[in-house]
């Protein structure tokens, strides 16, 4: 399923200032495991990738789900989904109207899709 349209307007950053702090740093919910709680979702408007950050090191690096050819938990950068296109050349969306779920919700969610 597309997800079209449910990004965020021209213009706007992928990550705002306000998700910044509301985000985990890295390494705080590692106690939490798969009960840790993604709170902004990105994806390619014109692909199946999604990535999905539950922590944050403040300045690049992510932890999360990653959705693409595998669903599994890892790292990924900011500075790499701002310079990613998909296949038609559309940039990395983040999408406005996600409602945080846990990682292991996402997870099953996305083999459940496969």
């Amino acid at each position: 399923m597309k997800e079209r349209g449910r990004g965020f307007p021209p213009g706007e950053p992928l990550l705002t200032d306000q998700l910044r702090n509301k985000l985990p740093k890295l390494y705080e919910c590692e106690e939490q495991g798969l009960n840790a709680v993604a709170q902004v979702k990105f994806f390619t408007p014109d692909s199946n990738w999604t990535w999905y950050a539950s922590e944050f090191d403040g300045k690049d690096t992510f932890f999360g789900v990653v959705s693409g050819f595998e669903v599994e938990l890892g790292y990924f950068t900011l500075s790499e989904l701002q310079s990613v296109r998909g296949p038609l050349g559309l940039p990395i969306e983040r999408d406005q109207y996600y409602v945080p779920k846990t990682l292991k919700e996402l997870m099953n969610k996305h083999r459940e899709g496969r």
